[in-house]
């Protein structure tokens, strides 16, 4: 069964259950209420006989009995109404019968009226005198009759029980009444159905228009189109899995397009890859023919060896940039974070780097505390630190590397400036971005290999927990700005063996 028939008969049944409880609770108070005023006017009929007829003595002021006249004149106007009662004595004579109307009058009943109580009883099978629509047009005798409703209402005077009028009416007379209300009501009752089943239909229609719009969607979604989008008026569960379903789009569009970038990107250290490769391996392969062929002549077979090594070590270097992308970015690599002297490494890798700066025609200079302690992976700070200062010496040329360090309240913090080609904002912006080049005009192994190198100094920083930003202008330098946490303050890096570095 489709949703919109399931939902049209969810809304249907709720609608037709109130509407039925409704109707049951207004039945039974219709019910009460024609009879609460049946004995009403019964009552007020029964204070109107008693006054027309009663007689007393206006010297004595002695209760002397009841007009005859005045009953029989009242009950043929009764008669009329369905209406018929008997007036009993306080010995339980009857004093007058309308129509013959009989009604029997158990003791607790007489007790109770003495006591001053009216009484309102059925009387299943009362006996008159007169016909009714049931019987023939022939001359009715007396004999049972349908059921009565009636009320026993005692009358005093000078405190003593004077009278008791027993008067009812004919149940059906009730009945009708009540059954010209029920048929109204049926009436009503099938034209409410009839509206609840347009209303559920319109409920139900719009929720699964709502619903269609999705699945439309993610149609869209699934032949790759992830600009759609939901719109979402309200802040109902629908909207909110729209916004949820146009978050997932976004997220879907911004993968798609990270994916587009990362295959060019991709494309483009392939090519690279393949023209740095290919110029060592050119090298290499002529030089051992020549080697192999005697063409080299001995005195210069030692610098022909001294190439080939130099264009080996190229290659590694870009072999391994490669793989310790992978290893960094599916955390396959074990952190062994301790404190040691940030100060006597930079030192280190200064005079490592001096003779590269040289050639540059730039200046080094350090600025760090005597001993700066910080928290991080002895090999990896060495590795991050390595390729930024390297980083800032190919880029720069007679120009000035400065590097610095201070103490902050919950780490370390180190600067490298120099005032080299600089970039441009939207370089900024991805020079994170694994197998980037800020100048692709610049594609010698001056300006590095493989495009990997900031890539994996970005991840190295963030799994010790700290943080890396980048300043720079463009003809007038970069600031590599780098900050490692203390132990209390850094993350707990996880080894691939599953367990903490600490």
């Amino acid at each position: 069964m489709k949703l919109i028939y399931r939902q049209m008969l969810s809304f249907f049944a709720v609608i037709c259950t109130l509407l039925i409880i409704v109707t049951i609770s207004f039945i039974n108070v219709t019910n009460r209420t024609l009879y609460t005023n049946t004995w009403r006017e019964l009552q007020q009929d029964a204070d109107s006989l008693i006054q027309d007829s009663i007689k007393y003595d206006q010297t004595t002021r002695q209760f002397k009995g009841l007009k005859t006249s005045s009953l029989k004149s009242n009950a043929n106007l009764l008669a009329r109404q369905n209406v018929h009662f008997a007036i009993y004595d306080a010995d339980q004579k009857k004093i007058f019968a309308s129509n013959g109307y009989t009604a029997t009058l158990t003791k607790k009943e007489w007790q109770a009226l003495k006591q001053g109580k009216t009484i309102q009883k059925k009387i299943d099978h009362p006996r008159l005198d007169v016909s009714d629509k049931n019987r023939t047009k022939e001359k009715s005798k007396p004999g049972p009759h349908p059921s009565m409703t009636d009320i026993l209402r005692p009358y005093f005077y000078q405190g003593k029980l004077v009278a008791v009028v027993s008067i009812g009416t004919f149940v059906s007379t009730v009945e009708q009444s009540r059954h010209q209300i029920l048929n109204n009501l049926l009436a009503t009752f099938v034209i409410a159905m009839l509206v609840a089943l347009v209303v559920s239909y319109l409920l139900a229609r719009s929720t699964t228009q709502r619903i269609s719009k999705m699945r439309r969607a993610t149609h869209q979604i699934a032949r790759g189109n992830y600009k759609v989008h939901i719109d979402t008026q309200s802040n109902d569960e629908l909207d909110d899995l729209g916004r949820d379903f146009n978050q997932m789009a976004d997220a879907l569009q911004a993968s798609q397009e990270e994916i587009r970038q990362q295959e060019e990107r991709r494309r483009r250290f392939m090519a690279d890859a393949a023209h740095e490769m290919r110029t060592p391996l050119t090298t290499i392969n002529g030089l051992l023919e020549g080697l192999a062929y005697d063409a080299i002549p001995e005195e210069d077979k030692k610098h022909s060896i001294q190439l080939m090594q130099n264009d080996t070590r190229r290659l590694i270097r870009l072999v391994n940039d490669t793989l310790d992308y992978e290893k960094i970015r599916t955390n396959q690599i074990s952190m062994d974070r301790k404190v040691f002297d940030a100060t006597a490494v930079v030192n280190n890798l200064q005079a490592q780097l001096r003779k590269k700066a040289k050639v540059q025609n730039d200046e080094m200079a350090v600025d760090l505390p005597k001993v700066l302690r910080v928290y991080a992976d002895y090999d990896r700070f060495v590795q991050i630190m390595f390729n930024i200062i390297q980083n800032a010496i190919q880029f720069t040329k007679n120009g000035k590397i400065e590097i610095s360090g201070r103490r902050l309240p919950k780490g370390a913090e180190f600067a490298v400036k120099d005032n080299g080609i600089g970039m441009t904002k939207e370089q900024t912006e991805q020079i994170w971005e694994r197998f980037y080049k800020a100048d692709r005009s610049r594609m010698n192994t001056q300006y590095g290999e493989s495009g990997l190198g900031l890539a994996i100094v970005h991840h190295l920083v963030e799994l010790h927990g700290g943080t890396i930003k980048v300043a720079s202008e463009l003809g007038k330098g970069t600031t590599f700005t780098l900050f490692f946490p203390d132990r209390e303050y850094a993350p707990h890096a996880i080894t691939p063996s599953g367990k903490t570095d600490d």
